[in-house]
């Protein structure tokens, strides 16, 4: 990912508000950061493709605070981490429902192999923390560094949730048959 062209779309798009740029930044980072909303949703796609497209709404809308002390995808991966925990939040405000009725629904609508189902219930075990710097390490292959800026947390502290959540995602996979 050029660094350099991100800068040039992101300048055309403050300067001269050029639509067609930021179209451009749109089209490559569309697929990663929809993917990535997918993971920390648990395979919710219609919900991840709404939390995707409000993020480069309000990324559209904010560019001009892009400072470019890091990379554009990591400013993206930011707000695309904070779309999602605002709609976390807001749901706490709706009645809560049975875990158990929202897997049957959601586990016979979702079409992924066994193996990413018993991903998705090994990273339920995990606190969002730990379950966010997986997702971005492993799946997203963010620096420790990158999650910390998306996360917004110490270094440290990426460090610790990345092993924490490796020890219990290991612990669940293996009660369930996996690794014998």
């Amino acid at each position: 990912m050029n660094r350099a062209e991100d800068m040039l779309w992101v300048s055309q798009v403050v300067i001269a508000d050029d639509r067609r740029a930021f179209d451009r930044l749109v089209q490559k980072y569309q697929s990663p950061i929809r993917r990535f909303l997918v993971n920390l949703t648990l395979g919710d796609t219609a919900l991840s493709d709404d939390l995707a497209q409000e993020t480069f709404i309000k990324a559209y809308l904010n560019i001009r605070s892009f400072q470019g002390i890091s990379a554009f995808s990591t400013w993206l991966y930011r707000i695309a981490y904070n779309t999602f925990y605002d709609s976390v939040r807001a749901k706490r405000y709706h009645d809560e429902l049975n875990i158990t009725e929202l897997d049957k629904k959601y586990s016979t609508e979702i079409d992924y192999s066994s193996e990413k189902n018993d991903i998705f219930a090994a990273l339920k075990y995990l606190r969002k923390d730990e379950q966010t710097a997986i997702l971005l390490c492993y799946m997203e292959d963010k620096t420790h560094k990158e999650i910390a800026k998306i996360m917004n947390i110490p270094l440290g502290t990426v460090k610790t949730n990345i092993l924490k959540g490796k020890e219990k995602m290991g612990k669940y996979l293996t009660q369930a048959g996996y690794g014998n």
